[in-house]
C-alpha cells in the first residue's frame, strides 16, 4: 500500500463497478474513450471529486460551483444543468448499490477530435461525461503515521498561463513535482509559487501552525480546495487565529504543526518535511480540534440533508 493522502483501503467490490459514459451505464472493464479524445491526446478537461457520506454528497453544490467556473474559464460548454448532473451522479450511485465511504470522480473534456489536435475546432462530438464512484474508505494509519514532503524545484504557475486554481486535467507539473518527492524518499511534494513563498502541495493544500495561529497560503497561486475553505471557515466561526498570508521554508522548518487537507483524506498531518520533523513529529493538538471539528461539519451536512428529506 502507498504512503500518501490518497491511500486507500483496498475494497474487492471496485471491481464490479459500474461507470457512467455519455449516459451508459458499463463494466469496469468495458468503460473506455475514444483515443482521439480531448483530454486523452492534449489534457483539455476539467474534473471534481466528492465524497460519499452516509447516503449523502456532501458539499455537493460548493464542488458544482467549482465546475462550473472551471467550464466558463476553458470555455467548454456544459450541454446538461446541475441539477441533470446531480440526477447522474445519483444514477450512477444507485447503479452500484453505494451508500458510504466513496469516493465520486466527475470528468468533462471538450469531446472527440477528428483528428490529433489541440485546436478546438476540430471537434466534432459534445463534451464526454464520465463519472466514476468506488468504494474508497481512507486509511486510519496515514492519519496516525502522517506523510513526509520533500519541497519540489518545480513551482506553481501563474494565473496568466495556467491559473493554479483551475481543476482541469492538464497535470503533469503537478505529476513532475510528486515524482521529485517520491524520488527523494518523501510521500508528496511541497510547491513553492512564482515568488518562492509557500503554495500548496501536488494535490492537497498545505497549512502550518505557530505559536497557536493557523496559516496557510493566500490563494492566489493555490488549488482552489473546498476543504481548505471549510477549514478556514471552521478556524473562524471557532475563533481559531487562521491567517492567509505569504510565508516562506524559512517558517515551515520552526512551525509547530502542519496538515495537509483534501476532498478524500481531509485532514492529514504532517511529520517531517524535507528531513525536518515538524513539532513533535505527531498529530498536534490543534491540527486534532480542526480534525474533529471538520468532521462535525460533515456530519452537519449530512443531518442537513436528511432533514431536507
Amino acid at each position: 500500500m502507498i504512503q500518501g493522502t490518497h491511500n486507500a483501503i483496498d475494497d474487492e467490490r471496485n471491481k464490479d463497478i459500474k461507470i457512467f459514459i455519455n449516459g451508459e451505464l458499463l463494466a469496469r472493464n468495458d468503460a473506455k474513450i475514444s483515443v482521439f479524445d480531448s483530454g486523452y491526446l492534449v489534457g483539455d478537461g476539467i474534473w471534481e471529486a466528492l465524497r460519499l457520506h452516509q447516503g449523502v454528497l456532501v458539499f455537493v453544490d460548493l464542488h458544482l460551483n467549482r465546475l462550473w467556473q472551471a467550464a466558463a474559464a476553458t470555455h467548454i460548454h456544459l450541454p446538461f444543468s446541475r441539477e441533470e448532473l446531480k440526477e447522474e451522479l445519483w444514477k450512477t450511485i444507485r447503479a452500484n448499490n453505494m451508500h458510504d465511504k466513496v469516493h465520486v470522480r466527475v470528468m468533462v473534456t471538450r469531446g472527440i477530435k477528428k483528428t490529433p489536435s489541440q485546436d478546438p475546432r476540430l471537434t466534432i462530438s459534445g463534451p464526454n461525461l464520465v463519472i466514476i464512484a468506488e468504494h474508497k474508505k481512507a486509511s486510519t494509519e496515514t492519519k496516525e503515521k502522517g506523510i513526509t514532503l520533500f519541497t519540489s524545484t518545480i513551482r506553481r504557475g501563474s494565473p496568466d498561463y495556467l491559473d493554479p486554481r483551475l481543476n482541469c486535467h492538464s497535470k503533469l507539473h503537478e505529476v513532475q513535482a510528486l515524482i521529485q518527492a517520491l524520488e527523494a524518499g518523501a510521500d508528496e511534494a511541497l510547491m513553492l509559487d512564482i515568488h518562492g513563498f509557500v503554495s500548496t502541495c501536488n494535490a492537497t493544500n498545505f497549512f502550518m501552525i505557530k505559536n497557536g495561529e493557523v496559516w496557510t497560503s493566500t490563494g492566489q497561486y493555490c488549488m482552489n480546495g473546498i476543504t481548505r475553505n471549510n477549514i478556514i471557515s471552521i478556524c473562524e466561526q471557532n475563533k481559531i487565529p487562521c491567517k492567509q498570508k505569504n510565508f516562506s521554508l524559512f517558517d515551515v522548518y520552526g512551525a509547530d504543526e502542519a496538515f495537509v487537507t483534501g476532498t478524500f483524506g481531509g485532514i492529514t498531518p504532517v511529520n517531517k518535511i524535507d528531513g525536518r520533523i515538524i513539532g513533535d513529529g505527531k498529530f498536534g493538538l490543534i491540527s486534532k480540534k480542526l480534525n474533529t471539528l471538520y468532521e462535525q461539519l460533515i456530519k452537519k451536512e449530512i443531518d442537513k440533508a436528511n432533514a431536507k428529506g
